[in-house]
């Protein structure tokens, strides 16, 4: 089956590295390749060694695409003769999908990757964007991929086809992210703090979505109670010179016990030494991967109620309202304070429902049943036409 990704941009994020999984295991049956709207990205680098091809469109973020830029993508698609089109992001589901049809495809599906669409949090473009998708949702895509049961209702009430739509969650690979008890002590030498210090992560890319700010305030409340805690931040932007993250660690009073990591290239390494993974999301998240990399290593969770997030820990870790920073500490607090045996017990729960649920290959048999009956939906059109 020829495949073809049409995705908005390679640079990384969530959605990004979701889609680096996907492809890394796809059965090989499947010809592949992968074509970016923007520019190829540090992902795209990454697609290409191994062995796939990756083209970029070339256009620019946060634009009203050129016809010659339509034309390209177009030409691009027609080129492949592929069986099946898969666009990932809104601007790829509507100028991919147009692409699709105008190019001849058979098929074509999209991605939904966002859990919520709010003027207050979204360039008006990216609405614009959107609602157009709803208008062309029952004609251009036969079959809508969501990462999460919230981005599937949040669209369905938008006004997308809701009869097109399957939800495949994110999977996590767990001989990647895995208890690792040298991981912890060593984490803790680096730190040069003592190896029974109890730690607390967030993981991410400053952004406001993540909500580091509140993090910081429920992080200054829980080191009011239990001083000797410490607190590690890794993602972009995570760093010293950034103005509004050191201000609100410094009117919390967590400056001694924070660790600012920026990006870094162990998460894995980082995920295993936490005690608690702390998610303080506000907004837009659909399947946060943090939560499922935290608990394939057998840490447990303190979440709050944004996109699929309850769903992912169940009764494996602690959940509060979007905005409740006070609500975080609590939880985080009775986290910490379980037994050394009772919180390894709840970790051990976590791994389980991991493995259960969202481990990559049974992740990816999903995405290759999607593929599949996209094919098959496109022979049937395509008898159909020759009758």
């Amino acid at each position: 089956m020829k495949l073809v990704i049409v995705i908005t941009g390679l640079n990384t994020g969530g959605a990004e590295i979701m889609l680096l999984k996907v492809l890394e295991r796809l059965d090989s049956r499947f010809s592949l390749h992968v074509i970016s709207l923007t520019d190829i990205g540090a992902v795209g680098l990454r697609i290409q060694a191994l062995g796939i091809p990756v083209e970029a469109v070339g256009m620019q973020q946060g634009w009203v695409p050129s016809p010659m830029a339509c034309a390209r993508l177009v030409r691009l698609i027609k080129r492949r003769k592929p069986d099946v089109v898969h666009t990932w992001m809104y601007h790829a589901d509507l100028l991919g999908g147009l692409a699709a049809r105008i190019a001849g495809v058979p098929a074509a599906g999209w991605a939904i990757r966002s859990g919520t669409l709010s003027p207050m949090t979204s360039p008006w473009s990216t609405i614009a964007v959107v609602r157009a998708c709803a208008l062309v949702s029952r004609w251009i895509p036969n079959r809508i991929l969501c990462c999460s049961e919230v981005a599937r209702q949040v669209h369905v009430d938008l006004g997308y086809a809701a009869d097109k739509m399957v939800v495949v969650p994110n999977g996590f690979d767990l001989s990647q992210f895995k208890p690792d008890a040298a991981a912890r002590a060593d984490v803790r030498s680096e730190f040069g703090v003592s190896p029974d210090t109890k730690v607390v992560g967030l993981i991410g890319r400053f952004d406001p979505q993540k909500n580091h700010l509140g993090f910081v305030e429920a992080a200054g409340l829980l080191h009011q109670k239990m001083p000797d805690v410490h607190f590690l931040m890794a993602g972009k932007e995570i760093e010293e010179n950034n103005v509004a993250l050191m201000k609100a660690m410094r009117k919390a009073g967590i400056g001694g016990a924070t660790h600012l990591l920026g990006l870094r290239s162990d998460i894995p390494r980082l995920m295993a030494a936490l005690d608690v993974l702390a998610s303080s999301s506000s907004y837009g998240e659909a399947f946060p991967n943090v939560l499922g990399e935290a608990m394939a290593c057998g840490v447990p969770c303190a979440v709050t109620d944004v996109g699929d997030s309850a769903y992912i820990v169940d009764d494996t870790g602690r959940v509060v309202q979007p905005g409740d920073m006070p609500g975080l500490a609590k939880e985080m607090e009775a986290l910490l304070t379980l037994s050394s045996a009772e919180r390894a017990s709840l970790g051990q729960r976590a791994l389980a429902r991991v493995a259960e649920h969202f481990e990559i290959g049974h992740v990816v048999k999903k995405y290759e049943a999607f593929y599949d009956e996209l094919f098959e939906i496109g022979r049937k059109g395509q008898r159909a036409c020759a009758v």
